[in-house]
C-alpha cells in the first residue's frame, strides 16, 4: 500500500466548512457555548499545494515528532506511529481537501488545467492500489480539448447533482440517501454529521445552502482534524492529538464507511467520462488505506 505526492498545484478556491470559536490547542472541544462569533476560514489561501497522499512509501513508519518522543509517545503507541507524523498528517489533509473539491461542484477550466499538469502517468505506473484510478485520470486529461471542461461539468451535473438516475436512484453524495432508511435528503445522517461538526466547533460555511452530510463536507472535516492534530504534535499536546486521531477513526467508521461504497458503486455505474471514473476509484483506494491506517489507533 503506497501513496505518492502529486507535484505542482491545483486550485481549490472556496472553503466549504469553517471553524467557530471554541477550540484551541490544549483544550478538547466540547462544542462552542454559542454557535456564533468570529469565524476562521478553513484555508488561509485560495491556492494550496496538492501533494495528494499518494507518496511512495507513505505507509512507511516515519520518525515520530521529537517532542512526542520526549513525552513518551513511543511507549504509549508501542513504537513510532505514522499517525503522528507531521508529514503524514499534512499529506492526509491535502488529499482530503482535493477530494472534497472534486465532489463539491463542477471544476473550472483553471482547476482542470491545474490537474492536467500533475504527473498522473508515473502514478499510474507505480503498482499502487490507486494506479488504475490514476491511469484513468491521466488518459482522460491527456486528451483535453476545448470541450473537456463542459463535458466534465455535464457529467458532474448528471451524476452528483442528481439530474440522472439509475434504477430510480440518484448518486448525489449525501449520506442520508444511503444510510438508515435512505432515499431522502436531510435524513438522520444529516443530523449526525451536523452534531459531529458542532462538537468540534465546525460548521458548513455561511452562504453554502447544502445539507451537512455531503461527502465534501465530511472530507473537509477530516482535513481540518488532520490540521489540528498536526498543530498538537508540534505543540507537544499528546493527549489532544491522540483524541483527534481517535475521533477521525470513529467518524470514518460510523459516518462515512457505512454508505460510501454504495455511493461510489452507484456513481461509477453512472458517470460517462473516464476522468470521473478515475476520481471515484481514487476515492475508494484512498478511503481503504485510511481505514487500515486508522485501525492502528486500536
Amino acid at each position: 500500500r503506497t501513496r505518492r505526492a502529486l507535484p505542482g498545484r491545483a486550485v481549490i478556491r472556496q472553503p466549504q466548512i469553517e471553524q467557530v470559536c471554541g477550540w484551541r490547542i490544549g483544550v478538547a472541544a466540547n462544542g462552542p457555548r454559542s454557535f456564533r462569533g468570529n469565524v476562521m476560514g478553513l484555508r488561509e489561501s485560495e491556492k494550496v499545494v496538492v501533494r495528494a497522499a499518494l507518496r511512495s512509501g507513505w505507509r512507511k513508519r516515519s520518525e515520530p515528532s521529537c517532542k512526542f518522543e520526549e513525552q513518551g509517545m513511543d511507549e504509549i503507541t508501542k513504537g513510532p506511529s505514522p499517525l503522528y507524523s507531521i508529514e503524514l498528517l499534512s499529506q492526509r489533509a491535502e488529499m482530503y481537501k482535493v477530494l472534497a473539491q472534486l465532489y463539491f461542484r463542477p471544476l473550472s477550466s483553471e482547476q482542470v488545467n491545474a490537474l492536467s499538469e500533475q504527473d498522473w502517468k508515473s502514478l499510474a505506473e507505480d503498482g499502487s492500489a490507486a494506479a488504475d484510478a490514476c491511469n484513468d485520470i491521466y488518459r482522460a486529461l491527456r486528451r483535453m480539448n476545448t470541450g473537456t471542461v463542459d463535458d466534465l461539468a455535464a457529467d458532474f451535473t448528471a451524476v452528483f447533482y442528481g439530474a440522472s438516475t439509475h434504477d430510480g436512484k440518484t448518486a448525489q453524495p449525501y449520506a442520508s440517501l444511503f444510510m438508515h432508511d435512505g432515499n431522502q435528503i436531510m435524513g438522520e445522517a444529516c443530523s449526525e454529521a451536523y452534531h459531529a461538526f458542532k462538537s468540534e466547533c465546525i460548521r458548513v460555511a455561511q452562504g453554502i445552502d447544502m445539507p451537512d452530510d455531503h461527502l465534501s463536507f465530511m472530507f473537509e472535516f477530516m482535513a481540518k482534524l488532520c490540521e489540528r492534530a498536526k498543530l498538537c504534535v508540534d505543540a507537544s499536546d499528546e493527549s489532544e492529538a491522540m483524541r483527534i486521531v481517535s475521533l477521525q477513526r470513529t467518524f470514518l467508521e460510523k459516518q462515512v464507511t457505512p454508505w460510501v461504497n454504495d455511493f461510489l458503486d452507484l456513481a461509477l455505474s453512472m458517470v460517462a467520462t473516464r476522468f470521473y471514473r478515475g476520481v471515484i476509484k481514487l476515492t475508494g483506494a484512498f478511503l481503504n488505506e485510511e481505514k487500515q491506517l486508522l485501525e492502528e489507533v486500536g
